[in-house]
């Protein structure tokens, strides 16, 4: 065992503070036990077919990396470049969890291209893309820009210690056809994570499992990666409370048997979207009691609030931007909710349902575990 890759980040705000309750910890402890270490971003697309939006998404979450990156000291010698985790091209899902809308080819290329540009703009390092096959052709266009930085593939149930083992191809006949695709039908991966079903215990991990990889290269190809120390300067650390503005988008309000749909962004001093932080809603009164509010992050600073359970008439209150991380300023402005009665409805009849029994299913069957 000669490297770990740790969750760095994350575009969801309760993710991202899981993540960084790890992160500090454990790269310390796994530097101490003389290991090199890596993170990642885990990434999520915005709902937008605008270039320029998609542009500033991108730059917005690899600025959200970059202070992280920053409040950890920068890279040491041991650390490896930074990795953006892309593996999903939904931008829009029902209540149910199912995807409305998919980001089209061209623009989660461009999405991907601006955020690893701007991440080695910042840092002197190319970071690493996070991937599978299936994934990069299908979703994604092919790219010389893309093709300039290392890939970590995932391709599960094949062994690395077969030297005939080619992770990234199809499992019977034809090729993957992507950014980092040969002429031999073959992936020009770095790094390859072959199986997520390794044994947590084995590796002083409390987790009953994690994701196992390989690196691809001589110990001078690894050791080239670490090539680099980025020390942060005082402007490239994360702020504290920093001034915000926010902006109601639209509002949709009809009776009480709807939700109330509120569209909002939030912007730093400087412009760009804030990069942490959450929106609700939280009425005047304290009598009134919201049923339920969900705030659904659809890009870096762009929330669609839906509330539930307001009464009739007009309810008055503020629409509030809070950030637990203290990175950016909370900030709030004034908005009245009017609703009509909606008609009563039928309460329904619950009807007992057989519940299939379901047989458990192994998702390890046929991964390699160790």
């Amino acid at each position: 065992m000669r490297f770990v890759l740790i969750k760095g980040s994350d575009a969801q705000e309760a993710a991202d503070a899981a993540a960084l309750k790890w992160l500090v910890t454990d790269r310390s402890s796994a530097q101490a036990a003389g290991l090199y270490t890596g993170m990642y971003h885990f990434a999520y697309l915005p709902n937008s077919t605008d270039e320029a939006y998609i542009i500033r998404d991108a730059k917005a979450q690899a600025q959200k990396v970059i202070w992280r990156l920053a409040s950890l000291g920068g890279y040491n010698e041991r650390d490896l470049p930074v990795a953006l985790d892309l593996e999903n091209n939904c931008v829009k899902r029902s209540s149910s969890g199912g995807c409305l809308k998919y980001m089209p080819r061209s623009l989660v290329t461009l999405w991907a291209e601006t955020w690893l540009e701007t991440v080695e703009e910042k840092t002197g390092r190319k970071p690493i893309l996070y991937s599978y096959a299936q994934f990069l052709e299908s979703a994604m266009s092919r790219s010389e820009k893309l093709r300039q930085y290392p890939l970590w593939l995932a391709h599960y149930g094949i062994n690395p210690a077969d030297p005939i083992s080619q992770p990234g191809q199809r499992p019977t006949i034809g090729c993957f056809v992507h950014s980092w695709s040969t002429a031999n039908c073959s992936s020009q991966w770095q790094i390859w994570q072959y199986s997520s079903c390794g044994i947590g215990k084995k590796y002083g991990v409390p987790s009953s499992r994690l994701d196992l990889n390989v690196f691809r290269g001589t110990p001078e190809n690894f050791l080239a990666l670490t090539k680099g120390k980025w020390q942060p300067e005082p402007a490239d650390m994360m702020p504290i409370k920093e001034p915000t503005s926010i902006n109601l988008i639209s509002i949709t309000s009809t009776d009480t048997n709807k939700p109330v749909e509120v569209n909002v962004e939030v912007f730093r001093s400087i412009g760009s979207p804030v990069v942490t932080g959450t929106v609700v809603f939280r009425p005047s009164d304290e009598k009134i009691k919201v049923k339920k509010q969900t705030a659904t992050r659809s890009a870096s600073g762009r929330w669609e609030l839906k509330i539930e359970g307001l009464p009739a008439g007009v309810t008055s209150g503020t629409l509030n931007y809070v950030d637990m991380s203290k990175t950016h300023a909370d900030n709030e402005l004034p908005l009245a909710i009017n609703l009509m009665q909606g008609p009563d409805l039928p309460t329904p009849t619950p009807t007992a349902k057989p519940k299939p029994t379901k047989k458990p299913v192994d998702s390890c069957a046929k991964q390699i575990k160790h």
